[in-house]
């Protein structure tokens, strides 16, 4: 008896790993991923079946909705066109954020699009909803089509730990800066903001090598509602008003050397690998004062 069921034991294992989808790890697979968001479903159901007034809906009028498309300011209506007009065959949604945030739900996910040429277009979308008279509507939009940077799958990665001693690690990093010869690289950030793992994704690129080892990097958490290490910001004249992340640079002894005023690296997602490159050579040292 106990032969046979062992064999019978074996025989189940084999053909489980035969079963398309199998079932152990389609569980694994679905546990480590966010959760699905309805709203979110029906919106690209509109838009596969190129429904504009249904997909309007879906979009908050009051307040407006506020759309970045490839880190320029824009409309709801001209991302409403932007997807009809694709007029795309299928819409393959991978969803890498869903989480509340603010009293509403933040969404991030990479979207492949087939469209009727053949082609395929790789869209990443990041989605603020809020309900709004029982219904969810979109708030913010910010989105970047075919991104020239790797665009994360999850945000799992612990860039901007918990525990970390912010003041600690800036002294420790200028101590290092000071012996090599080198600058401090501060990136102000959180773990809960995409960009912010596109752009670390994007500084641990082998292309990025060389420059990057003209830097001592410091990752200052901003926490969950960027109050943290506000004395940190203040120092580095850091502003956080127009999005994260935010980066700064200083020499060995602390002096600040240059930090973005205008967001200029909020919308990582949409940024080509060049566009960084030539702010890491600008600001080396040796290159600028």
């Amino acid at each position: 008896m106990n032969r046979l069921f062992r064999l019978v034991l074996v025989i189940l294992a084999v053909a489980a790993t035969l079963l398309p989808g199998n079932l152990t790890f389609a569980q694994d697979s679905a546990a480590e991923r966010p959760p699905a968001f309805p709203p979110l479903e029906q919106w690209k159901s509109a838009i596969l079946a190129g429904d504009a007034a249904g997909l309007q809906t879906f979009y908050s009028n009051d307040p407006p909705a506020q759309v970045m498309a490839n880190g320029v300011k824009t409309s709801a209506e001209a991302d409403e066109s932007f997807w009809l007009g694709l007029k795309a065959l299928s819409i393959n949604l991978e969803m890498v954020r869903n989480a509340e945030r603010h009293g509403g739900r933040s969404i991030v996910f990479k979207a492949e699009v087939q469209l009727p040429d053949g082609r395929t277009l790789h869209v990443t979308d990041g989605q603020g909803w809020r309900e709004q008279g029982g219904q969810w509507r979109l708030t913010g939009v910010e989105r970047a089509d075919d991104p020239h940077l790797t665009q994360p799958s999850d945000m799992n990665a612990n860039i901007y730990p918990a525990n970390a001693d912010a003041h600690a690690d800036i002294k420790a990093a200028e101590e290092r800066a000071a012996a090599g010869h080198k600058r401090v690289l501060l990136i102000f950030g959180a773990n809960w903001c995409y960009d912010c793992h596109v752009l670390d994704l994007a500084f641990h690129r082998p292309d990025f090598a060389q420059v990057m080892a003209s830097y001592e990097v410091v990752h200052v958490d901003l926490g969950p509602d960027e109050e943290k290490n506000s004395d940190i910001v203040k120092q580095f004249n850091v502003p956080l008003d127009k999005g994260i992340p935010v980066v700064a640079i200083a020499e060995s002894d602390g002096r600040l050397v240059v930090s973005q005023k205008n967001g200029e690296f909020e919308d990582a997602r949409s940024l080509t690998p060049q566009a960084l490159l030539e702010f890491l050579n600008q600001w080396k040292p040796g290159n600028a004062q």
